[in-house]
């Protein structure tokens, strides 16, 4: 099995709703994310993916959430959690490659390749993981 990952990052507020803490609070972090893509078959140039292509796509997702807040995104439901952010993230790559026609979204007993999993780190040490296997 092959593995390739990228990274971006991001910058934005948020606060948690039914949440009993100091993240209750308006406050930011300098998201990390990882995009992780998994599969057994490499193209005829002897790649999983093109780390370009797969780089623009999660660029091109975060730039839609930096310096905002995340509380005012629909998508979120007033509650922007790091677990929802890696979903929406994930999402969003699969919606940015279709449009290139690539799908790496995960179908059983597709081999190659297969977006698998978004981390996002709030800090260096807090990640949350969304994850199709």
């Amino acid at each position: 099995m092959f593995e390739v990952r990228v990274e971006a990052d991001f910058a934005a507020a948020h606060f948690l709703r039914d949440y009993n803490g100091k993240c209750e609070n308006l406050h930011g972090h300098n998201y990390k994310v990882y995009a992780h893509v998994r599969g057994s078959q490499l193209n005829e140039g002897g790649m999983l993916m093109d780390f370009s292509k797969l780089k623009a796509a999660l660029r091109s997702v975060c730039k839609r959430l930096d310096h905002t807040n995340l509380n005012d995104l629909p998508v979120f439901d007033q509650n922007p959690s790091a677990e929802r952010i890696a979903m929406y993230i994930y999402d969003g790559i699969i919606e940015e490659l279709k449009k290139e026609g690539q799908d790496l979204s995960f179908a059983e007993g597709k081999a190659s390749p297969v977006l698998f999993a978004v981390d996002v780190f709030e800090t260096e040490t807090s990640r949350a993981r969304y994850s199709v296997i």
